[in-house]
């Protein structure tokens, strides 16, 4: 193995000085972070059920009214196709909303803290902990993959 696959990159090597603690506090931001972008994921899931689901009752819809129920296809459609997830919003709304707010709020922050403590720096919570926990000069442990050809 060569030497430099059983090294980190220097994106992965905390700046001279910098402390353990704020090497875990920004490892815990991370995580804040990443949980932030799952529950972000879940919302764009929910976009898009509710989506599917307002499809599937306009053809429900259709298909009520095709079978001769046009007053019960008029009720249903009048009351829920097209109609607002919460007041005011459908789930477009809602993902806008907190893509800009929220979210756009907790990833600069997380971002600022790292431009500010470690020259900007991701992971070196993950990173340091890899190279605790990895078997130094083993095959299928080395600090970084192999260079592209």
């Amino acid at each position: 193995m060569t030497e430099s696959r059983e090294r980190p990159r220097p994106e992965h090597v905390r700046p001279e000085g910098v402390d353990d603690q704020t090497v875990e506090a920004l490892g815990k931001l991370s995580e804040a972070l990443e949980v932030i972008e799952d529950a972000r994921g879940s919302l764009y899931r929910f976009h898009r059920l509710a989506g599917k689901a307002d499809l599937a009752i306009g053809a429900a819809v259709d298909l009520l009214r095709d079978a001769g129920h046009a007053a019960i296809a008029d009720r249903i459609e009048t009351e829920i196709v097209g109609r607002n997830v919460i007041e005011g919003r459908w789930t477009f709304q809602i993902v806008e909303e907190y893509d800009a707010g929220y979210y756009a709020a907790a990833k600069s922050a997380e971002q600022a803290a790292r431009d500010e403590l470690v020259e900007g720096k991701r992971h070196l919570f993950e990173a340091e902990m890899k190279e605790d926990r990895r078997t130094h000069g083993a095959r299928h442990h080395e600090a970084v993959p192999p260079e592209a050809p």
